[in-house]
């Protein structure tokens, strides 16, 4: 019987040769990811359910990544890492990526697969929902609430219902100036952020061939904006030889049947598709960026997990370079491997770090979350007014980077580059 590759990976976590579309199943989990901000709800739902001097199922299994309000003099959210902290050594966790030491690492959907956790055809929890930007290395993940994951951290387990699949075939030659969020931008835009419920978005087709794996991080990441349940990408060349570079533990490669059933089934032509932008205060809301020219805005802002990897910077610094920017432009690297890329990354000779500074950049934040999720009012590049922003993060929902009166655009690296230089949204292929 044939399967898609969410049915293989789950059927094997779960024990079975097979599994079906809305089957209930019990699955054994691999990793169980959890940050700063849900981390402290978790473990009471442990100790709660479990006992007070429980243990986790596995200490190399539960790993924890403080990201979100980490860099800030908040009290409350200095609590929550300081019971982190505390909740690690009781239990002699091997992964825990300490703000402030040498082992701090950062924002936790790039971190990940950075050190090596991510593998193909393996099942990964995590109590943020944007850790469906895993499946982009042929594996299972998806968030789950702290109620579940208090209960995967005692027992390495979870019952869930085996998600149908859409499946999207992106073909047609890849253009320069089109990149990973234009992709699932203009995917979103289609179908809405209710388009894709408790499914699995199997994103396949020469274009994806065609993109990097950070790329492909991009676009899996933001599944969830549709409603999906997990995004994922079967694993190629460029995913193992990108996995062995990060890890020598041992994984298996699970594809899907190519004639495998799905609920539905989308064909696109990349080579037809325009940068873009996503108005406020919806993902779904796309527009072309050449059609909101009249647009003028307060802030860029490139950074997060879906705009503050190496690649990403790099695309706006193609941009930047030699160009000033006229509106205040804020850069947070996603992870301290990326900052230190900053530096030693170079374009026509220049390091990025000099190409953002000459362009009048703001001085580059360390590597968290930081406005993505809004935070502390000393939260680096927060809204606090009516400011209108470009920004290459994921969610702009109101209120989402801090002001409730601040209406944001979601954008390519390139386009809020080219953005930025123009103070109003720009097409970037007018830099290209």
């Amino acid at each position: 019987m044939t399967q898609t590759i969410t049915e293989k990976i789950l059927a094997k976590a779960a024990g079975k040769d097979e599994v079906r579309p809305n089957e209930n199943i019990w699955v054994m989990a691999n990793i169980l990811l959890t940050h700063d901000v849900c981390g402290p709800g978790t473990i009471e739902v442990f100790k709660r359910e479990f006992g007070a001097d429980a243990k986790v199922w596995d200490h190399e299994k539960v790993i924890i990544i403080p990201d979100h309000y980490i860099f800030t003099k908040d009290e409350k959210a200095q609590r929550n890492v300081n019971s982190l902290r505390t909740f690690v050594k009781e239990q002699g966790l091997k992964w825990f990526y300490d703000p402030g030491t040498p082992q701090y690492k950062g924002v936790c959907h790039v971190a990940l697969p950075q050190e090596g956790h991510v593998r193909p055809g393996e099942v990964i929890f995590g109590t943020d929902s944007h850790t469906c930007t895993h499946g982009a290395l042929g594996a299972f993940a998806t968030g789950i609430g702290n109620t579940d994951a208090g209960f995967v951290m005692g027992t390495g387990k979870l019952l869930i219902k085996v998600p149908q699949t859409l499946r999207f075939n992106l073909n047609g030659k890849l253009p320069d100036y089109i990149t990973g969020k234009d992709i699932i931008l203009r995917i979103i835009g289609d179908i809405g952020v209710d388009g894709a419920n408790y499914c699995a978005m199997e994103f396949c087709g020469e274009a994806i061939q065609q993109l990097s794996v950070e790329e492909r991080m991009t676009i899996c990441n933001m599944a969830i904006e549709a409603g999906g349940k997990n995004g994922i990408i079967e694993p190629d060349n460029k995913t193992i030889e990108y996995v062995k570079s990060k890890t020598q533990k041992p994984f298996s490669v699970i594809t899907g049947d190519s004639n495998a059933k799905v609920a539905r089934e989308y064909n696109y032509d990349v080579s037809s598709f325009l940068p873009c932008v996503a108005e406020p205060h919806l993902p779904s809301k796309y527009a072309t960026a050449g059609s909101r020219q009249d647009i003028k805005l307060d802030r860029a802002y490139i950074g997060s997990c879906t705009g503050g990897k190496i690649s990403d910077f790099i695309m706006a610094a193609k941009i930047l370079n030699g160009r000033k920017v006229r509106i205040d432009t804020f850069l947070v690297p996603a992870t301290v491997e990326v900052e230190n890329g900053l530096k030693t990354e170079k374009i026509g000779g220049k390091s990025l770090v000099d190409i953002f500074a000459d362009a009048g950049c703001f001085e580059i934040a360390p590597p968290s979350c930081a406005a993505c999720l809004g935070g502390p009012i000393d939260t680096f590049g927060r809204t606090s007014g009516k400011e209108v922003v470009i920004s290459t993060t994921n969610r702009n929902f109101v209120g989402r980077m801090g002001s409730k009166d601040a209406p944001i655009y979601l954008a390519s690296p390139l386009t809020a580059a080219a953005s930025a230089i123009e103070g109003k949204i720009t097409d970037p292929r007018k830099y290209m």
